[in-house]
C-alpha cells in the first residue's frame, strides 16, 4: 500500500490553516482524479473518490479493483465544500459513498454534472433530479464575479452524447479569482482539444496519464507521454497528472510522466496523495 503524503487529521489541518487566506491558490490531490482547490475561502472539489466501493464491488471477479494507495480523507470531514463536480458516470468520478456524506455535511453545496447524465446521477446518489447543475460543451455557470465553470467535451473513449446532443463526458475550465484551471475528467487527446484548452490560457492542467490499453477492458485516457505533449501544445500552465496509483490493473508509473515532461521542458508537478501545490 502506497502511503499518503498526509491524510485524515493532518491533511484536514493543512487545508484549514489556509482556509481564509486572501492571496494565492492551493490545490491538494486526493487520489485518482480528485482534487481540492482552495482560493479566498472558496473550496472546489473535482471528481472525488474517497471510499472503497469499487474494491468491494469487484472483489472476486475477473477484474478486481485492488487498491494501491491509502485513502486521503473521510468525506465526512469535508464540511466546507462550495462546489463538487462529477465529470462522467464512472464510479471513480461519481461515487455515492463519497458524495452522499459530502452533501450531508454541506447543505448549500453546488453539484456540477454533464446534463446528459442527470437521470443516472439522480439515481446513483439519491438526489432530486433538479439538484444538480447540468452542463454540456460550450455552456458556462457563474457563481460569482470570481468563480465560474465552462465545459469542454472529453473523449472516454468516444465523444458520446445523448439524443439532445449533450456530452456524456466533460472536462471543466474553472476560473477562480485571477487563476484558470483545466480539469480534464477522463479523456483521450482528440483532434482540436488542445486548441479549446489553449484559448483559456490555464495556469494548471490536471491531466490523466494511465493510458488506453484494451486488455484492461475499461475506457482509456491519455498516457504519460501524451499528457506531457498536450501540456506542450497548450503552451501555458503547470501539468499535474492524475488517474494513477489507485487500482493495480489501471495505473501508470508517474516516473514515465516526469521523464516525458522534462524532455519537453514543460512546467509540471507530480503530487503524492494529500500533497498540495500552490500558485501565488
Amino acid at each position: 500500500m502506497i502511503k499518503a503524503f498526509q491524510k485524515d487529521h493532518a491533511l484536514l489541518q493543512d487545508i484549514l490553516k489556509s482556509k481564509e487566506a486572501k492571496t494565492g491558490l492551493r490545490t491538494w490531490w486526493l487520489g485518482q482524479s480528485g482534487f481540492l482547490v482552495q482560493w479566498n475561502g472558496v473550496h472546489i472539489l473535482f471528481d472525488p473518490y474517497l471510499s472503497d466501493s469499487l474494491t468491494k464491488k469487484y472483489a472476486g471477479t475477473e477484474k478486481p479493483h485492488v487498491r494501491m494507495s491509502e485513502r486521503a480523507i473521510d468525506p465526512d470531514q469535508l464540511d466546507f465544500i462550495d462546489v463538487v463536480t462529477s465529470s462522467h458516470n464512472h464510479t471513480d468520478h461519481l461515487d455515492a459513498e463519497t458524495l452522499k456524506p459530502i452533501f450531508r455535511k454541506n447543505p448549500n453545496i453546488k453539484f456540477i454534472i454533464p446534463e446528459a447524465n442527470r437521470e443516472f446521477v439522480s439515481d446513483r446518489v439519491n438526489c432530486a433530479p433538479s439538484f444538480a447543475l447540468g452542463m454540456t460543451e460550450g455552456t458556462e455557470i457563474s457563481f460569482s464575479a470570481d468563480v465560474s465553470f465552462s465545459a469542454l467535451a472529453s473523449a472516454h473513449n468516444g465523444l458520446d452524447q445523448d439524443e439532445f446532443g449533450n456530452n456524456k463526458f466533460l472536462g471543466f475550465i474553472l476560473k477562480i479569482g485571477p487563476y484558470t484551471l483545466y480539469h480534464s475528467g477522463d479523456t483521450l487527446w482528440y483532434e482540436g482539444l488542445e486548441e479549446k484548452v489553449k484559448a483559456f490560457k490555464p495556469d494548471i492542467l490536471f491531466l490523466p496519464i494511465n493510458g488506453n490499453k484494451p486488455e484492461r477492458k475499461v475506457a482509456g485516457n491519455m498516457n504519460a507521454q501524451e499528457a506531457a505533449e498536450f501540456g506542450k501544445a497548450v503552451g501555458s500552465g503547470t501539468v499535474i497528472p492524475h488517474h494513477f496509483h489507485m487500482f493495480e490493473f489501471n495505473t501508470e508509473n508517474p516516473e514515465n510522466f516526469l521523464t516525458a515532461a522534462r524532455e519537453r521542458e514543460i512546467d509540471h508537478q507530480v503530487l503524492r496523495i494529500g500533497e498540495s501545490f500552490s500558485l501565488e
